[in-house]
């Protein structure tokens, strides 16, 4: 199983539209994803229909589980919902997970628990996709400890340079913690050619991080609302548009150099 970490300590810029969206051009291609939300503000758990405040278990209750290996593999089962995607599962979020941090304290380990999510479904999934919160904590740290591949999400625009700047100084701060074949690739978001700043903030990325970017980018387009309202990706909802087209692209890109 691939574990890809979509990620940015700046919010805002396309996160959880890029983990819903990779999901969707995976279920076309057959193979078997679950998402993981593990945002307090449940974007992605709510985004697919799913009330978190109504669901018996959760992410939280996961992680709330996992001193004990028979606790929490029953828990994690029980927690694990089928979306309304085809081939698409959902680990949904919670607002008690915005506790976790103090909750969890200084138990040990508490930065492996999404490794051992991982583990546990290495056999059940093709790819798993975990959408984090823009805070640097618990939750951030798990989701880049367990990845195989991180992708960052930058909005083409100035203050998000400074943002991916940020997510880019935690990796190397993190880098003896994280997966010996974890990288990252930075994905220009938001990209419209008609705005000089967008084409000034795509041209600087791709200056500053060049072999660490992808050579696309996602471009503005009204679909991605469409698709969000309904509560589908919008390969299901607009599949000859160009915000459709560039996440099939990306895929390709992700499952070639996994």
């Amino acid at each position: 199983m691939k574990v890809w970490t979509v990620v940015n300590q700046k919010g805002g810029v396309g996160k959880t539209t890029s983990a819903i969206s990779i999901a969707g051009c995976l279920s076309a291609m057959g193979f078997k994803t679950l998402l993981v939300d593990l945002d307090p503000h449940a974007s992605l758990t709510h985004y697919l229909g799913v009330d978190s405040e109504c669901q018996a278990l959760n992410l939280y209750d996961v992680f709330m589980a996992s001193n004990s290996d028979k606790a929490f593999t029953t828990v994690l089962a029980q927690a694990t919902l089928q979306s309304s995607i085809k081939n698409v599962d959902l680990l949904p979020a919670h607002m008690a997970l915005a506790t976790l941090d103090k909750t969890l304290g200084e138990q040990e380990g508490k930065g492996l628990i999404m490794q051992k999510v991982a583990q546990k479904f290495a056999s059940e999934y093709d790819v798993m996709i975990m959408d984090c919160p823009p805070v640097l904590g618990v939750l951030m740290v798990n989701a880049l400890v367990a990845a195989h591949k991180i992708i960052l999400p930058t909005q083409t625009e100035h203050l998000a340079l400074q943002g991916l700047d940020k997510m880019i100084h935690t990796l190397e701060l993190m880098k003896n913690s994280l997966t010996a074949k974890a990288s990252y690739l930075v994905v220009p978001t938001l990209f419209d050619k008609r705005v000089k700043a967008c084409i000034g903030a795509f041209s600087q990325m791709r200056e500053k991080y060049k072999g660490n970017i992808w050579k696309g980018y996602v471009p503005v387009d009204t679909k991605f609302r469409d698709a969000s309202a309904a509560g589908l990706p919008i390969n299901q909802i607009a599949p000859n548009t160009r915000g459709s087209f560039a996440y099939e692209k990306l895929v390709n890109e992700l499952l070639k150099d996994a």
